[in-house]
């Protein structure tokens, strides 16, 4: 069988109900045994950080992935590299919500952390994607690395931000924002670079709008029945949802099984 080089999104592709309840379908979980199986090349392609996909990747019994929306790679269970956002975009996105009374925070480590400079951001948004921490005398200059930053503010507010017309970001939850990289394909070909992978053989699962970065025109795209319109008008095929066996239905209709 030719061998394939198969990338899932997390959220919404190959696990459901979010975030906090994720858990990967029985049926996902029986078509990523028969793909590796097959001998293919399966890995995860997250928006999520490193830290916060671990448990997935796990879950699936998987080696290798994209994470940080392709600003991280692991390969054979080992992480190679994370890069961080530039602090010098970062320092004067953060004066600007300042100066336009916008709750901010950083997340400075690669874990289910993000830093704040004061309870504001928690006021405004009342999130519990991750753990909150406030540090009074935070100051993106003096720190190490930032890995992402949320501003919090409802649409269309963020078109009025312009530290945000250099740096990506992206709207998981109505009350804030996420800038980080999207950059999926981008690491998708980096990780293909490195495993030996031929473009041509690669196949991208996803549901969301930062799945467009890996939508590539060279490559097999699979949107699931519950994916974004934007992301199905440039599907190459569209599946069901991923409550309702989608990556199976997709695997079968794509024959990347073994008869």
């Amino acid at each position: 069988m030719r061998k394939r080089y198969i990338f899932f999104d997390i959220d919404g592709t190959l696990a459901a109900d979010g975030y906090e309840n994720a858990y990967i379908p029985e049926s996902a979980q029986l078509a990523l045994k028969k793909l590796k199986e097959a001998g293919h090349f399966v890995a995860i392609a997250t928006g999520r950080a490193e830290s916060m996909a671990r448990d997935i990747l796990e879950m699936a019994g998987l080696d290798n992935m994209v994470s940080d929306g392709g600003w991280g790679l692991t390969i054979d269970g080992k992480v190679l590299y994370i890069k961080t956002l530039p602090k010098e975009d970062i320092i004067p996105l953060v004066e600007e919500c300042k100066e336009k009374g916008l709750p901010w925070g950083l997340q400075l480590e690669n874990r289910a952390l993000r830093t704040c400079p004061d309870d504001s951001f928690m006021e405004y948004t009342h999130d519990t994607y991750i753990k909150t921490v406030v540090k009074p005398d935070l100051d993106p200059a003096k720190v190490d690395r930032i890995y992402k930053m949320y501003i919090a503010c409802h649409y269309p507010k963020e078109l009025e931000i312009e530290g945000l017309k250099t740096l990506p970001y992206c709207r998981f939850h109505e009350p804030y924002l996420f800038v980080e990289p999207l950059d999926k394909g981008e690491g998708i070909k980096d990780m293909l670079k490195i495993v030996g992978g031929d473009p041509k053989d690669v196949i991208v699962f996803g549901d969301a709008k930062n799945d467009i970065s890996m939508f590539l025109p060279e490559w097999t795209k699979v949107a699931m029945g519950n994916a974004c319109d934007e992301l199905k008008a440039i599907a190459d095929y569209v599946t069901t949802d991923v409550k309702e066996d989608g990556v199976y239905n997709a695997c079968v209709h794509l024959n990347l099984f073994e008869d």
